[in-house]
């Protein structure tokens, strides 16, 4: 039996009860569970309703996400997080390229590689090279003046890993940034590309094998073989090209505020909510978050 689960922005909720009872009433479902007033709710159904996409495209339009996810093996006990513009809001080469001065030019790249206009190992390297010369001890600069976490990340990892769940980031970004990150959203580990440097500057090249596609798939499966558990039982979110794989791979894969090209292959899309969406979709109650 599928469950459809109802959320928005938690900085401007805007799930109205009699909007999620008509819905409701419209698929034959259950009972309503709130589990945030005004923000989330999730119904029983008997069958996937017939009109899903129309009903979720009316949503949007009304600042609220919809997902059907299965009414078993909801809670997960492996979160895998992309980072660049899903546990953080920029994409940290591009706010490197902005110092170094050609920002403009990597932005354009980023943006068609994380839309799968182009293969990432391919623009990932071309996109590095540019970045030779930059003094090293601008990461930390970048870091503290211009990267700004994405709200709910700290929440959605304590409340996993309190309900006994690992967390992984698994970056296509860089460790300088993916580590510091990951420590301080209270992730248990983080994997990435490595940057290289030669006398305190950036020599514009990366460590290889490059932490792309399917590397993200591997990292995944690592994780869960070491767990001792399936990738079922793993939930991952990201937002570009290169983590529609994993997306597939998991059990419940979700693109957060995603690249067009996600979008359109996505079968979880959230647009609206932040990262506590992804405890919604568990099933867990607001009342049932955990302080980071």
């Amino acid at each position: 039996m599928p469950v459809a689960v109802l959320l928005t922005d938690p900085a401007r909720p805007a799930l109205e009860a009699a909007r999620v009872e008509h819905l409701r009433a419209d698929w034959g479902g259950g009972e309503i569970r709130w589990l945030a007033p005004g923000e989330a709710a999730e119904i029983d159904l008997p069958a996937p309703p017939a009109e899903l996409d129309a009903a979720w495209s009316a949503l949007q339009a009304e600042g609220v996400d919809l997902a059907l996810v299965p009414g078993t093996g909801r809670r997960k006990r492996l979160l895998v997080a992309d980072m660049d513009s899903t546990l953080i809001r920029q994409e940290c080469i591009d706010e490197l390229a902005e110092v170094a001065g050609v920002g403009a030019h990597v932005r354009e790249i980023t943006a068609r590689a994380m839309n799968g206009e182009l293969d990432f190992e391919g623009a990932l390297t071309e996109r590095v090279a540019l970045l030779a010369g930059l003094e090293q001890g601008v990461i930390d600069r970048v870091l503290a003046e211009r990267i700004t976490h994405m709200p709910g990340g700290a929440t959605l990892a304590a409340t996993m890993r309190a309900a006994g769940a690992h967390t992984l980031l698994v970056s296509g970004g860089f460790t300088a940034f993916a580590e510091p990150v990951a420590a301080a959203l209270g992730f248990d580990e983080a994997q990435a590309n490595v940057l290289e440097a030669e006398a305190g500057r950036l020599t514009g090249a990366v460590r290889p094998p490059i932490l792309g596609r399917d590397a993200k798939v591997a990292a995944l499966e690592r994780a869960a073989a070491r767990l001792g558990i399936a990738p079922q039982d793993a939930i991952a979110v990201g937002d570009g090209a290169n983590d529609l794989a994993m997306l597939a791979r998991a059990g419940l894969g979700v693109a957060l505020h995603a690249k067009p090209a996600v979008q359109r292959e996505a079968r979880i899309r959230v647009n609206h909510g932040d990262l506590t969406a992804l405890l919604y979709l568990q099933g867990y109650a607001r009342e049932a978050f955990a302080v980071p």
